[in-house]
């Protein structure tokens, strides 16, 4: 099917653009945080009722987290995308390092500096990491969904050549139709992921056991990066790695990992134990 005729500048106003991405981004954050604040509010889902922070210190921890995302996806992009697949481009400029505007973030690395804001925060407050991790995890997923429909509205990250009925003519993709492999991620690391976690939150308790949230989130990403990947178009830069893998898969491997280890530490803990 042809790719529908959508504009990526949803408004203009004179010089100023404004782009559907963006829209998604602060979509995104706005229901986070709207959902975050809900679920802060409902005290006796928490580990023995004591939500990892309160709603006035949830709006403090916005910029924490937009730090974290920033730091941790452009560095790691640097390190896995660029550095550690022969790239000399940021040895040679390592001031582009800081130049985020120009394209180039990792989500696992944002993913990995949110959390790393997150624990601190949580530290700090003097409250449990691991419930503070399980809030990041239960507010995420519907970010991601809107992330991936904007992907898809850019034309960007499609997936393989496919002769399936719903392959998609991108613009620049070729003449051949794809998978548009961002809606599938949408629909699987955002919407199937928002729903499962949200019966875990309400229906299975699971934010009593601090880390197990944040475990599934983990563990449904990691697997459906890796299942998406499959149909995925492999970076151009870097193409297939070793054994036919790609480089989401390598980096969705320890996110699953780690995911599986905070399910299996969430288990251990009793009804009023003690929260790590």
């Amino acid at each position: 099917m042809p790719f529908p005729n959508i504009d990526p500048i949803a408004l203009s106003i004179g010089p100023l653009a404004i782009r559907w991405y963006a829209l998604a981004y602060l979509a995104g954050i706005g229901f986070a945080f709207f959902y975050g604040r809900v679920l802060i509010k409902q005290k006796p889902l928490w580990h023995q009722s004591t939500p990892p922070m309160t709603a006035t210190q949830l709006t403090d921890f916005v910029f924490w987290a937009i730090i974290g995302v920033i730091l941790g996806g452009r560095l790691a992009y640097v390190l896995f995308y660029s550095l550690l697949v022969g790239g000399d481009y940021y040895l040679n400029n390592p001031l582009s390092i800081l130049a985020v505007w120009e394209g180039g973030m990792s989500f696992h690395g944002g993913l990995f500096g949110v959390a790393l804001a997150a624990v601190f925060f949580a530290r700090y407050l003097k409250q449990s990491p691991l419930s503070a991790l399980d809030l990041m995890a239960a507010i995420a997923p519907i970010g991601l969904l809107l992330g991936r429909i904007a992907n898809f509205i850019n034309g960007e990250l499609y997936g393989r050549v496919t002769t399936m009925p719903w392959g998609v003519v991108f613009p620049e993709g070729g003449p051949d139709p794809r998978h548009p492999s961002q809606l599938y991620e949408g629909l699987l690391e955002g919407l199937l992921c928002f729903i499962i976690l949200r019966i875990a939150t309400h229906n299975a308790m699971a934010l009593r056991k601090p880390g197990l949230v944040a475990g599934l989130f983990a563990i449904i990403y990691a697997l459906s990066r890796i299942l998406v990947e499959f149909v995925r178009e492999p970076d151009a830069h870097i193409g297939l790695l070793p054994y036919g893998l790609t480089m989401g898969m390598v980096l969705s491997i320890p996110v699953g990992l780690i995911g599986v280890a905070l399910v299996i530490n969430a288990a251990r803990t009793k009804k009023g134990g003690r929260a790590i």
